[in-house]
C-alpha cells in the first residue's frame, strides 16, 4: 500500500513543487514511505516526514499545492496506520481539481472575450 502510495503522491507532486520550489518536504515524505516499504527506517521517521509534509501544506497557500501536500502526508503516515490511505483518492481530487481551475482561469484570461461563447459556450451562457 505505501509503494502504490507512493507512486500516486509522485505523480502529482509537480503540483506542489510548481509552487514551493524550495520546500523538499512533501518529496522527503514520499522517500520516507518507500524506505519504509524496502524496510530501511522504522515508523518513528516515517511519522516525522507526514507530519513535516503536512505542516508544507499549512505553509502552502495554492489550493492544488495544499492538497498535494497532504497526498504525500497520508502517503508516508501509511507507516503509522493503513487508514491514511483513504486520504490519497480524497487529497488527489482536490489537487486536480484545483489545478484545472486555475489552469480554466489561466486560458479563459488569454482568449479574446469575443470568443468566449465559441470555446466556453456553457459558462458565457451561465452568465446570461
Amino acid at each position: 500500500m505505501a509503494v502504490w502510495a507512493a507512486e500516486c503522491a509522485e505523480h502529482v507532486l509537480g503540483v506542489f513543487e510548481a509552487q514551493q520550489p524550495h520546500d523538499d518536504r512533501p518529496r522527503k515524505a514520499i522517500e520516507a514511505a518507500r524506505a519504509w516499504a524496502r524496510g530501511e527506517i522504522k515508523c518513528t521517521p516515517a511519522r516525522a516526514a507526514a507530519v513535516a509534509a503536512h505542516a508544507a501544506a499549512r505553509s502552502a497557500t495554492d489550493p492544488a499545492a495544499i492538497a498535494t501536500a497532504r497526498i504525500c502526508g497520508h502517503t508516508a503516515a501509511i507507516a503509522h496506520s493503513a487508514r491514511h490511505a483513504g486520504g490519497i483518492p480524497l487529497y488527489t481530487l482536490k489537487a486536480v481539481t484545483a489545478a484545472a481551475v486555475k489552469e480554466l482561469a489561466r486560458q479563459k484570461r488569454h482568449l479574446p472575450k469575443k470568443l468566449w461563447p465559441l470555446v466556453f459556450p456553457a459558462a458565457t451562457k451561465a452568465r446570461r
